[in-house]
């Protein structure tokens, strides 16, 4: 792709922004690849992101590792603030607290973790992830504050 081809993101909203990488128009996160992360999408205040658990995801322990598991949440939760920037608005997470409740292997098959915003303000988000496996059972949880600012 072209640097013509490329949509002038600082128009664009948070959510088209995220449509965009969706559609193939500007490069997804390169986190997303070198995890494999997949099923990218949602609307305005809520993201999903999948992945399926391979060895290369495991700690010593025999397990996803929890970095592994924090990223798609911290994914799902920051992405679902994202989605509601308005054109010229950017953010950073603030903070990430998760809690994990149970173990995550190849055997928990393919994870998705979905983010909602809880609260926006002018300044401040909340968001908030639960990862699930493929037989829905909770694997983690996180929250997430974020700090919006004109970009």
């Amino acid at each position: 792709m072209t640097e013509t081809q490329m949509p002038d993101l600082a128009s664009m909203t948070g959510m088209e922004q995220l449509q965009a990488m969706v559609d193939g128009l500007i490069p997804p996160a390169p986190i997303a690849e070198t995890l494999g992360m997949v099923n990218f999408g949602g609307e305005e205040g809520s993201i999903s992101v999948e992945l399926v658990p391979e060895l290369r995801h495991y700690n010593p322990l025999g397990t996803v590792h929890g970095g592994v598991l924090s990223t798609l949440l911290d994914t799902a939760a920051a992405c679902s603030v994202h989605s509601t920037l308005a054109p010229g608005e950017g953010y950073t997470s603030l903070d990430l607290t998760v809690k994990f409740l149970r173990p995550a292997t190849e055997a928990s098959g393919r994870l998705r973790a979905v983010g909602r915003v809880v609260s926006r303000g002018r300044r401040t988000a909340l968001a908030e992830a639960q990862l699930v496996d493929e037989a829905g059972r909770l694997v983690a949880h996180a929250t997430s504050s974020c700090m919006i600012f004109a970009a």
